[in-house]
């Protein structure tokens, strides 16, 4: 299930918001990419030992080919402090405990209580995280001032850290804020749900539109049902039941070479119905 190894850190190649990739030597397995989230592990600097985990770099995984730096044992960072009851990635070795924008000891939880309306606010949502940026592009060509939230789910990457598209996307100022919802991680705001994610958008972070789709990483099977995209029509639900309006963006391509994928995806087609 896991490949573990022991590295050393060599250099930093570059970074952005929660994230540092680094060049790490593996003893005979060679020089390779790894990934540190500073929050998590502290940040590694030149000649630091790290323990990774490097499964998915042996996998040849293309999304997530890294080697993940899961401590940096000869320099652990501090204890956390200030409040936060929720833990996410729960029952993992890495869990971690945030502070839920729903949660009782949130600034936000008496507005978030007995919240069960969007006021129909649009919710737009895809299946794959490369759809977030042409979607705001989208949104932003028809209203240009419009303050946009990006809900993140759990079926692809739970760190909200690992996106690039996230930091570059506010650096452009296209995206207000991040809200990570189930046991997705990382965003302005945390909300154990969809829903309390939907209400934290447009009650607190005063979103005029959202967008809402998973993380990068989708995970596929092959199989009708059997792709993380699906919950792509639960989303659509929460988004109708909280009185917002969801908008279902489709995925098409005349380009892609498998067959379930030509014209509008078997993805759109399974999760919206």
């Amino acid at each position: 299930m896991i490949r573990w190894r022991k590295g050393t850190v060599e250099d930093i190649r570059r970074e952005w918001p929660g994230a540092v990739e680094l060049t790490v030597s593996i003893g005979d397995d060679g020089t390779h990419r790894a990934l540190a989230y500073p929050e998590l592990v502290g940040r590694p600097e030149p000649g630091d030992t790290v323990l990774l985990n490097t499964t998915a770099l042996a996998m040849g995984l293309g999304t997530g080919g890294y080697a993940m730096v899961v401590a940096v044992p000869d320099r652990l960072p501090p204890d956390p402090s200030g409040p936060g009851h929720l833990v996410k990635a729960r029952y993992t070795p890495l869990q971690a405990t945030v502070l839920g924008a729903d949660e009782q000891d949130s600034p936000h939880h008496g507005v978030l209580r007995d919240a069960d309306s969007l006021d129909g606010m649009p919710v737009v949502v895809a299946d794959l995280h490369s759809a977030l940026p042409p979607i705001l592009a989208a949104l932003r060509a028809e209203r240009p001032a419009a303050r946009i939230v990006y809900v993140m789910p759990d079926g692809g990457a739970l760190p909200a850290w690992f996106s690039m598209s996230i930091a570059r996307l506010k650096d452009a100022g296209a995206l207000a804020a991040t809200v990570t919802a189930g046991q997705a991680f990382g965003g302005d705001l945390e909300a154990v749900t969809v829903h309390t994610g939907l209400l934290a958008a447009r009650l607190i972070l005063r979103a005029d539109a959202a967008v809402l789709a998973q993380g990068p990483g989708n995970l596929g099977t092959g199989t009708r049902w059997g792709f993380s995209g699906v919950a792509a029509g639960e989303a659509v639900n929460a988004a109708s039941v909280l009185g917002g309006r969801p908008v279902g963006s489709l995925r098409v391509s005349e380009g892609d070479r498998r067959e379930r994928h030509i014209g509008v995806s078997h993805h759109s087609l399974t999760a919206y119905g």
